[in-house]
């Protein structure tokens, strides 16, 4: 009988003027990006702690923590691989991942092929293996307000 474990991660981040807004590896055009001590991709760093959540091996602020200098700036992607070296190195693997961006916008549609393709280059596994979607609050909290953008991940781990 296989072994399956299920890790659950969420991340917030306030926009802010001046910064480059990144959602799943993909750089956007848009007139604000996601204040945060790396580059704030909120999709990737909730589908990093599903991951080490699932593996039982803490979380993105354990590993990569927002008071040391060297994840300032960070590619988000590049925290995802080393985070997910960590759970291959536990024994799991990535059977599947689904991750929700939550906010009015930007529209993310015509990004989605693409924010899976990186995700799941960070993983190395097929992008079939990684879904990404979007839902809005209807007008209701801080993304509701547009005030910043949050995102939920669910990964599928199995013991190889």
């Amino acid at each position: 009988m296989s072994e399956l474990r299920v890790g659950i991660g969420v991340d917030a981040h306030a926009f802010a003027e001046g910064v480059r807004l990144v959602l799943g590896g993909v750089q956007f055009q848009y007139s604000r990006g996601l204040a945060g001590h790396s580059d704030g991709d909120v999709i990737a760093h909730a589908l990093t702690d599903a991951v080490l959540g699932a593996a039982g091996l803490g979380d993105i602020g354990g590993l990569f923590p927002s008071d040391d200098d060297r994840w300032d700036g960070a590619d988000s992607l590049d925290l995802l691989r080393d985070a997910y070296a960590q759970v291959r190195a536990a024994g799991f693997a990535l059977v599947n991942a689904d991750c929700v961006l939550i906010g009015e916008e930007p529209r993310i549609a015509a990004h989605r092929g693409e924010m899976r393709q990186r995700l799941g280059e960070a993983l190395g596994v097929e992008p079939v293996r990684v879904n990404v979607r979007a839902t809005t609050t209807d007008r209701l909290g801080f993304t509701g307000r547009g005030d910043g953008l949050a995102a939920e991940a669910v990964a599928l781990l199995e013991r190889m």
